[in-house]
């Protein structure tokens, strides 16, 4: 009854007649950090559970089979739920809170725990769950806010009883208790921890019906690259968060590869895969994590600059790897940056030139798989796109040894290539934000650039698709429609003028649960945020140290956690990386004008750099990369600047709720 996962548990019968200090000694001795408080607090709230079960016990016998669980820890996670209650196919996740009415941290508290097991839960899929929050103090009636239901004390017995489904059968306790039972999704940095130590990732359904065919379309393209001794790049497409970066983890952790290997010498390569990443911050992030796994945390993933300097300088030098997975290749660097970041040292060839001379120095057979993401070009010498991968392979004297694979969306930029598409590889749902796949369509059609009298979304451009509304529909009712779904699957979508109010929620909503991460982040083109205390200029964010930052805990030595929420990164240290809740500042770089986007007040590009084609794709590009990293939700803070009032109208017409005020 102790297990790893649940405090104390019972049917209600028993439940109703346990003895307070038998249950609260139970809690006690399970949860030896408990404190004083804690233990006052049960010592409170149970009785008044047990109070309302024996009414509701009381009145239909056959109740007194449901289960009450208390104080449920969510396995692989450190979180509590205070009370889970078993009905006979609905699952009741019961938050309690000494006060007499909530906030909206509270309610946001409650709304994820019930969105987690519908999303992870094995037994949960296909039953109703529900978020309800008993403010202990309060009287009156219940009511339905913003996907919770808000009960008082003595309403609980009624609320159990019109939420039971009388048709069914008692869930098994057993099975809901049971460790396997709940699966969630890892952050990234939690599967490259996983697949660096177990060489597997744990099994998510949802996840993995998501990306398993993409993983096994490129495993079986590696493989028949490694049989007919051909070349191949794969192209695997992306919205932000769908999963890109963990299939290319996988691969590159396939056992499969090490047999497919060709022997060097007497041995074949111990390393036959590398994954690769331009994002200096996600290489230190991983490195960070992976400290104590052994070669510093960089054996696992390299940075592309570093692997570029290595193989260029020595043109006879063949790479050991048979697989090469560039992350975010859309961001290769062209010609112009490649001389700039490498010197005399470098030719005039751009980064996706480079590596299909490196593939084509490993003997028999190589395969470069490049991850793609759409809209995320957010650095100068980025806004070539994926045609400079096929630039490079027409350039190459070897090029009839090549074949391309990718995305339909991809096959006109390889136009006179071996091209084959595939609809497996391309990943449209995001995953990041747990249960509301479609965030990253309402960020991409906020931040949409008006062209034409016409608003087209930046996704529907990069996939060939004519999905855009024209003026005469009105894309902020659409757009505020997305909204109120991603927000009802779970989604927080906030917005302040007032940024102490943003910390506290963020405090109060991650109150109890140490292993969150939530940070503060903000443009790098900005000159107006660090005013208000967004410390976002160069100087500051240039000595970031991105590992402690998004890996360390409050009480970490050298107080460089994101959680104090006194350093903030800007899109460079976001990419490609997540925090379960973002607070972004919003600059005055990118605002609402005349009912338009503008950049006019953003800081300009040095002179002498490599040239910047269109500097207003990349702030909206950097505001999509900053709108998309939360999981569980964001919080805009928008300066209480006039030429700031537009954009925070605007962004409440889309669809964020003023913090100070609670959604119907």
């Amino acid at each position: 009854m102790t297990d790893a996962i649940r405090g104390w548990d019972a049917t209600f019968c028993r439940f109703t007649q346990e003895e307070l200090s038998s249950i609260v000694g139970a809690l006690a001795s399970k949860f030896a950090e408990a404190g004083d408080a804690q233990v006052r607090a049960w010592k409170d709230s149970i009785p008044r559970l047990q109070s309302e079960v024996q009414e509701l016990t009381d009145s239909d016998s056959s109740t007194g089979a449901y289960t009450a669980v208390l104080e449920y820890q969510l396995p692989l996670e450190y979180r509590r739920a205070d009370a889970v209650f078993l009905l006979r196919d609905a699952v009741v996740v019961i938050e309690l809170k000494g006060k007499t009415s909530p906030n909206e941290a509270d309610l946001d508290q409650a709304q994820a725990y019930a969105r987690d097991l519908r999303a992870y839960h094995a037994e949960c899929g296909d039953r109703p769950v529900h978020a309800v929050l008993v403010p202990t103090r309060a009287n009156g009636s219940r009511k339905y806010t913003a996907g919770v239901y808000v009960c008082p004390p003595m309403e609980l017995d009624q609320l159990l009883r019109d939420l039971d489904v009388p048709s069914s059968t008692p869930i098994q306790a057993e099975r809901f208790l049971s460790q396997e039972a709940y699966r969630p999704l890892p952050t990234l940095v939690k599967a490259a921890r996983e697949l660096f130590t177990k060489g597997t990732l744990r099994h998510v359904k949802r996840a993995s019906a998501a990306t398993e065919p993409a993983t096994e379309c490129v495993l079986q393209l590696t493989r028949q690259a490694a049989q007919m001794r051909r070349r191949k790049l794969i192209l695997l497409s992306g919205v932000p968060g769908a999963g890109k970066t963990l299939v290319g983890l996988r691969l590159v952790h396939s056992h499969e590869i090490d047999e497919w290997a060709i022997a060097r010498g007497d041995a074949k390569p111990t390393a036959p895969a590398v994954f690769l990443s331009g994002n200096g911050p996600l290489v230190e992030v991983l490195s960070y994590e992976l400290r104590d796994a052994g070669g510093n945390g960089k054996t696992f993933v390299r940075g592309v600059k570093q692997y570029v300097e290595r193989y260029l300088s020595r043109p006879n030098l063949v790479p050991s790897e048979h697989v090469l997975v560039y992350d975010e290749a859309q961001r290769a660097y062209d010609a112009a940056m490649v001389a700039e970041k490498h010197g005399g040292s470098a030719v005039a060839k751009s980064e996706p030139e480079l590596f299909i001379e490196f593939a084509e120095r490993v003997p028999e057979w190589c395969v470069v798989v490049a991850l793609v993401g759409t809209g995320q070009e957010i650095h100068t010498g980025e806004e070539a796109g994926i045609g400079q991968w096929a630039d490079a392979i027409r350039a190459s004297a070897q090029r009839g040894e090549w074949d391309i694979h990718g995305p339909a969306w991809a096959a006109d930029a390889f136009a006179g290539l071996t091209f084959t598409k595939h609809d497996q590889l391309n990943l449209d749902k995001s995953l990041r934000s747990h249960l509301s796949h479609e965030a990253h369509r309402l960020v991409a059609g906020i931040v949409a650039l008006d062209v034409s009298g016409e608003f087209q979304s930046p996704l529907a451009v990069a996939e060939g698709r004519p999905d855009y509304l024209p003026e005469t529909v009105s894309k902020t009712a659409a757009l505020q429609a997305l909204a109120a779904t991603i927000v009802a699957q779970g989604h927080q979508l906030k917005i302040t003028r007032d940024l102490a109010r943003a910390k506290q929620y963020m405090k109060d909503r991650y109150a109890g649960d140490p292993l969150a991460r939530y940070g503060l982040v903000a443009s790098s083109r900005d000159r107006s945020l660090a005013q208000f205390g967004v410390p976002n200029d160069f100087q500051s964010t240039k000595r970031s140290k991105f590992g402690p930052w998004y890996g360390d805990g409050e009480d970490a030595p050298g107080g460089l956690s994101c959680r104090h929420l006194t350093q903030c990164v800007t899109e460079f240290g976001a990419q490609g990386l997540e925090l379960d809740g973002a607070i972004l500042a919003w600059g005055t770089d990118f605002l609402r004008k005349d009912g338009r986007w503008s950049n006019e007040r953003a800081s300009r590009y040095k002179r002498g750099g490599a040239p910047v084609h269109n500097p207003m794709q990349l702030r909206a590009n950097a505001y999509r990369v900053l709108l998309t990293r939360a999981r569980d939700g964001t919080v805009v803070f928008v300066p209480p600047l006039p030429e700031l009032d537009e954009t925070f109208h605007y962004l409440k017409t889309c669809g964020f709720h003023e913090l100070s005020a609670l959604p119907g």
